[in-house]
């Protein structure tokens, strides 16, 4: 069976794995999303005990977050060198999180309904093929679970907005990191949800704004946005 990543990609953020766990460096803006998108999960399903898994993890910037409310982790990703930096940083952090090298297919083989929360955050705009990413997460939760996505929108202001200002003016991220026609809009993430046995729960945008650095959750998913999804019990 082919791993649905593409290898640039995975090049991509090895080359960037040290740089993961720096507040300031290229990763800054997940740094700073990081406790809106948890706080958001957790009020949609307390994290104490359950047991979670992360797909797309990274460096551990969320896995690690969602074991300090409770929850029993595991993080998976296929870039060699971001794992190596989230299994380094949790040690040294004393955090408890299962990193494994697996890709989320392979992993909802071996584990179907495993989990009682899913996460798979700035994840899916990077594959070849979301739409099984999507079906490999609601194979991996368990019936009555949840199922968490983010992602950013494809129109021209996602592109200027994500791309253009966040890549080139602002350089917030480098250069390169997103590819406009990967994004999805909610129309197809929603179809994919749907198609994947779960039922979309919730959605939220998140905003920007520049001179303030600051973020938070709205109701315009004009550029990115989360959606929470659960498994039916039957």
């Amino acid at each position: 069976m082919s791993i649905n990543a593409d290898p640039q990609e995975l090049d991509k953020f090895g080359d960037l794995a040290h740089k993961w766990w720096d507040p300031d460096g290229e990763f800054r803006p997940l740094h700073q999303i990081n406790p809106l998108r948890l706080d958001w999960i957790a009020e949609q399903v307390p994290l104490s005990g359950v047991r979670a898994l992360d797909v797309g993890c990274g460096g551990g910037i969320l896995a690690e977050s969602l074991a300090r409310r409770g929850a029993q982790v595991t993080g998976i990703d296929l870039s060699t060198k971001p794992l190596k930096v989230a299994r380094l940083h949790a040690m040294e952090a004393g955090v408890a999180v299962d990193y494994r090298e697996v890709a989320a297919e392979a992993l909802a083989a071996e584990q179907p309904g495993a989990f009682g929360v899913v996460t798979c955050m700035e994840m899916l705009e990077h594959v070849p093929e979301p739409a099984s990413v999507v079906q490999a997460c609601a194979t991996l939760a368990q019936p009555g679970g949840w199922v968490f996505f983010s992602t950013l929108n494809r129109n021209f202001k996602s592109w200027l907005f994500a791309i253009v200002g966040a890549e080139y003016l602002l350089k917030m991220l480098p250069a390169g990191t997103h590819d406009h026609h990967r994004f999805i809009r909610p129309s197809e993430l929603s179809r994919w949800v749907r198609d994947a046995g779960l039922e979309l729960a919730s959605m939220r945008g998140m905003e920007y704004n520049p001179l303030t650095g600051r973020y938070w959750l709205s109701h315009d998913t004009s550029v990115n946005y989360l959606i929470a999804c659960r498994k039916p019990l039957a």
